[in-house]
């Protein structure tokens, strides 16, 4: 099929380049932000191509409705949101952008790390108060600390590379063989669990790491030790991290995602009464939390949209 007889949907908004550039390669684009998810599956079939970030799940019942499309391109790293294995086997191909906001995971990890183990937040919120508490607020050194990493795909490797700026050993863990490299060294769960003072999650959210870190998992852990989850919110029990982080099993946690986020990541499931353990996370001076922004800067916004236009037109033999 050649791209000007291909029609695209685009049901979320993004980086306007993605719209331009594949107009000037002769795709036809629409745009529907708006309707709801049983209103596009009433046209779907008339487009070859979806392009989505989270706004609802592309399930079964709208894949079969999907009768002429050739893609689904998420613009973003993972494919959660997609029935992958029954978009597959209807000769779908799946198109996402991983490598589009790595650099920003990476990036954001570190700073919330370096502001948990300097207490960053916490003083600047007690100067704010007039409280000058210098003992109070002494920090720790990444120098000489293990840093353990599941996962270690394009976030965990981002990660990895800008920790080389410090005197560290960084270890990790995947499901995958022979994936470490000079900047991360792969053991088992078992040997990173022994010596890990610092662990960050670099993973899907999968049936496999659903709920993964809980009250066992943690405790599996030799050390006291720094949380960071810049991957997905339910891919933790945040009931026993609180758990953890009250009995300084985990000396503080940096968390940009939430297991009470909805499907679409726009919205926190929160609605009259708020989980006893977000409550906690809320108040405690060791928990730093931001709106699942880690990969959310200016810079991947653009990447995202360049690497989806770039697949998309490659597909199709441009």
């Amino acid at each position: 099929m050649k791209s000007r007889y291909t029609k695209i949907l685009h049901i979320d908004s993004n980086h306007p380049l993605l719209w331009e550039q594949l107009e000037q390669a002769g795709f036809h684009n629409e745009a529907d932000f708006t309707s709801s998810k049983s209103e596009i599956e009433a046209k779907i079939h008339n487009y070859h191509g979806v392009v989505i970030r989270s706004r609802f799940k592309i399930d079964r019942e709208f894949i079969d409705k999907a009768t002429n499309l050739k893609f689904i391109a998420r613009v973003g790293a993972g494919l959660e949101s997609i029935d992958c294995d029954y978009a597959k086997g209807k000769n779908i191909q799946l198109i996402a952008a991983p490598e589009g906001n790595r650099n920003a995971v990476g990036e954001h990890a570190i700073g919330m790390l370096l502001s948990l183990m300097n207490k960053l937040n916490r003083a600047d919120k007690l100067v704010r108060e007039g409280k000058w508490i210098r003992e109070g607020n002494r920090g720790y050194e990444l120098e000489g600390k293990t840093i353990g990493l599941i996962g270690y795909g394009n976030m965990g490797k981002s990660f990895a590379k800008k920790l080389r700026g410090f005197d560290v050993e960084v270890l990790c863990y995947d499901i995958l063989p022979d994936v470490g490299d000079e900047n991360a060294r792969q053991v088992s769960l078992q040997e990173l669990q022994q010596k890990s003072d610092v662990l960050s999650l670099h993973i899907p959210w999968t049936p496999e790491t659903d709920k993964m870190v809980n009250t066992n998992f943690i405790n599996a852990f030799a050390k006291p030790f720094w949380f960071i989850n810049t991957s997905r919110g339910k891919n933790v029990v945040t009931d026993d991290l609180v758990t953890a982080l009250q009995s300084e099993k985990i000396i503080g946690a940096g968390l940009d995602v939430l297991e009470y986020e909805k499907l679409s990541f726009e919205n926190l499931f929160i609605e009259s009464e708020k989980p006893k353990a977000f409550e906690y996370l809320l108040q405690a001076e060791n928990v730093i939390l931001t709106p699942h922004i880690a990969g959310w800067t200016f810079e991947s916004h653009q990447k995202l949209a360049q690497i989806i236009v770039d697949k998309i037109k490659k597909l199709f033999g441009q």
